[in-house]
């Protein structure tokens, strides 16, 4: 089953619900900032995902700037990056769709249509 790590108060989040109900898509929704993701689910999916550590991270947000993430971000490890994405959902670049082995941040039509459809 998909899980859909979401904050209901995010639009983006929002458009993504929708665009998954309006495909038929199943999938476990799940608030990100109440469940947050493990330290050890965070580096699993980074690991396998093939993306940067930036792709995690929600680079607008203000626990983003106010931590100064932006100048340590590139030199952390994958461990230290899951450790502070756990401390807080709102970290997370969301939404956040795992399956498998497969993991995507954020919503974008063209790539819920590759990955999720």
């Amino acid at each position: 089953m998909k899980q859909f790590y979401c904050y209901n108060k995010c639009s983006t989040c929002r458009k993504a619900k929708k665009w998954l109900d309006e495909n038929s898509i199943e999938y476990e929704k799940i608030d990100i900032v109440k469940d947050t993701p493990t330290a050890d689910q965070l580096a699993k999916w980074i690991d396998g995902s093939g993306q940067p550590l930036k792709y995690f991270f929600n680079t607008s947000g203000i626990k983003y700037r106010e931590l100064k993430l932006k100048d340590k971000v590139p030199t952390m490890s994958v461990k230290q990056a899951s450790e502070i994405l756990a401390s807080d959902g709102k970290l997370i670049k969301r939404p956040l769709m795992v399956e498998k082995g497969h993991v995507t941040c954020g919503f974008k039509i063209d790539i819920y249509e590759k990955k999720w459809k």
